[in-house]
Formats: structure tokens, sequence, C-alpha cells
């Protein structure tokens, strides 16, 4: 039986996309049979940043409407024999159909045939938040450093708690480690503590990153830093025990007074 992982976020812009194309190449690379699944109706992205546009006949929405069968919608990357992906629609009125029966059915024929399916969750938190975490096995929140996307990651983190999703775990994406040394940026120990989840990794800022999404291609197999991360957190989510680095803690311009004062309304 396969498990389901959402990667979610609050803010917008974050590198969830990116972050779901690339760990689910790294588990391919393990070994694992992966399908990557873009929740993000009427924006969807996911087949963009893999290089895939070109290919895509059926979508999401095409499955869970019954107007295909699931490997009609499922396009495997050529580049990554264990890979495949099932893109979104362009349509945004074409989410207001769906239910969580649909989704349900659709993401338990998925564990019966995959290792692991990732779930690339539309960012805010409306019914495409909804469809993409209710029936997650673990979801993943996905942040950057900035006050503004702690924020949003806070407020849904509440959220899934609310949900009793079984698993909520922490990735920090476009971290510098400069800036935490200049006291330009939160460090690692102040965001898990003022979203108290444990990190599951973090990304090391990578101008590749920016390239190969650029290219319609995943950063793994380019040799930067970011790719060592990605990897990193593929292995842990098999159960593998990597020790995350350890970053140098400065105190912060972004002090806790500051995070405790501002305005952190919970929805």
């Amino acid at each position: 039986m396969g498990e389901v992982i959402t990667f979610t976020s609050g803010k917008g812009g974050v590198g969830k996309t990116t972050t779901t194309a690339n760990v689910g190449v790294g588990l391919s690379l393990l070994d694992k049979k992966v399908v990557l699944v873009d929740t993000d109706i009427g924006l969807r992205n996911l087949d963009v940043v893999m290089g895939l546009e070109n290919r895509i006949l059926y979508n999401l929405v095409d499955v869970l409407t019954g107007r295909c069968r699931v490997k009609q919608a499922l396009i495997r990357d050529k580049r990554y024999p264990n890979l495949w992906i099932i893109p979104s629609s362009c349509s945004k009125d074409a989410g207001n159909v769906l239910e969580e029966k649909q989704m349900k059915q659709l993401l338990d024929d998925l564990r019966e045939e995959f290792d692991y399916v990732l779930i690339d969750c539309p960012a805010g938190i409306d019914e495409g938040f909804r469809l993409a975490t209710f029936d997650a096995d673990s979801v993943i929140v996905v942040t950057t450093p900035q006050i503004a996307a702690i924020h949003d990651a806070d407020c849904v983190i509440q959220l899934l708690k609310r949900q009793k999703v079984p698993k909520i775990s922490l990735l920090v994406n476009c971290f510098r480690r400069q800036m935490v040394k200049d006291g330009n940026m939160l460090d690692i120990p102040d965001i898990c503590e003022l979203l108290e989840l444990e990190p599951l990794g973090v990304i090391l800022e990578d101008e590749e990153v920016i390239i190969s999404q650029n290219h319609g291609e995943p950063v793994m197999g380019k040799h930067t830093p970011s790719e060592v991360c990605y990897q990193n957190i593929a292995r842990r989510l098999t159960g593998e025990e990597i020790e995350i680095p350890d970053y140098i803690r400065h105190k912060s311009i972004f002090s806790r007074i500051f995070w405790k004062n501002s305005a952190r309304k919970l929805v």
C-alpha cells in the first residue's frame, strides 16, 4: 500500500511545486514507484516544471469526472522510468464539480499502484487545499524564512491540526546561511520553534533551481547543493536517518518579540 504525501503552503511562490517535482524524482531514483498529482486546478504548473506540458491528453479533472480512466491521464517521464505525473486542468471552473469522494477513490487506486503519491497542493486554504489534504497520510508544509511566508504557514498548520492530519512536517526552502550569520534571516531552530514542527529538511538557496525550472528539468543530476538537499529529503521519507546539518544560530532582526506583537491571526 502506497503513501500519499501532500506538499502545501499558505503563501504562494515558496517553491512548493518545484519541491514536489524534485523530491518525486529523488524517490524514483531510490527505486520507488512515484506519481505526482497536480491539484492546482486552473493554474497548473507541475507539468511545466517537469517539461511534460506537450504530452498532456487528459488531466485530473477528466479522471475525477469520469471522462477518462486513470491510466489515460498518467504521463510517464521517459527520463525517470519510475516516475509518472497526473496534470491538472487549466479551467478554474472545473474544480467546482469535484468532491472528496471522487478524490478519495482516485487516491485509493493510486495507493495500490504506487509506492508514493505526491500531491502538489494549490496555495491558500480554499477548496483546492481541502481536496489535496483531507485524505493524505502526511502533509509537508513548505515555507521560506520570510515572516509573511511563516505567518501563512502557521495558519495552514492550525487548519491541518483541526483536520487531524496524521503527520505534519516542515520543509524550509530558499535558506541562505550567510544571511543568518549576518542576522538578517530567521534561522532553522527559530522557525521550527515558531511553527512548533520538526523539520523534514532544508533547501539551500541555489540559482540552478531557477535555471532548471526554466528549462523544464528537475535539478536532480546537476550536482548542486540543492540536489543534495532534495535527495536527503527523499531518503528521509523512505525511513533513512539522515541528519539535517546544523546551521549557525544567530540573533535575527526578526525577534520573537516582533513575532508575538505582529498581527498573528489564525484561521
